[in-house]
């Protein structure tokens, strides 16, 4: 007797590609930067109001991967270059609500900025590995050795040496 798949394995799907949110709940490209900038707005406020730096700067690191990961696939470029800008400008509108003047503002933001600079490396990175995981490839420039292959014979003698 041969061994013989039952019909409930033949009609069972493939299981979900790695890095994948298992609900229903997907953002996309622009609502990940509107929660993410919500994110380090709010924490930063909140930050600004009691003291605890390191809390804004470690929500701001969890936001990059959770904003990353709940992002579709077909937007996912988009929060990938934005956490260091969404930062800034979070940064500087909880310094524009929390401090007294102008010049007050723009150094607690300088101030901020140079205080969370590691964090923000972190963020950036942990969003970049985030997206490739989820099947994010950037597109990549062709190589200088590959770049004179499809061009017309008097533009190729002029890019390549003699």
């Amino acid at each position: 007797m041969t061994p013989t798949r039952s019909p409930a394995a033949a009609r069972t799907s493939r299981p979900p590609p790695r890095l994948e949110p298992a609900g229903s709940f997907r953002l996309t490209g622009r609502g990940a930067v509107i929660v993410l900038f919500a994110v380090c707005f709010l924490s930063l406020l909140m930050a600004a109001w009691t003291g605890w730096g390191t809390l804004a700067n470690a929500a701001f690191v969890c936001g990059c991967g959770v904003v990353t990961y709940y992002t579709r696939t077909s937007g996912v470029g988009i929060p990938v270059v934005c956490p260091p800008l969404l930062y800034l400008l979070g940064s500087v509108c909880a310094e524009a609500v929390t401090s007294s003047g102008v010049f007050m503002a723009v150094e607690g933001t300088l101030v901020t900025l140079g205080t969370a600079a590691p964090w923000l490396f972190t963020g950036t990175a942990l969003t970049f590995v985030v997206a490739i995981g989820r099947g994010y490839r950037p597109a990549m420039p062709r190589l200088p050795g590959s770049a004179g292959r499809n061009l017309p014979d008097a533009a190729r003698e002029r890019i390549t040496p003699r």
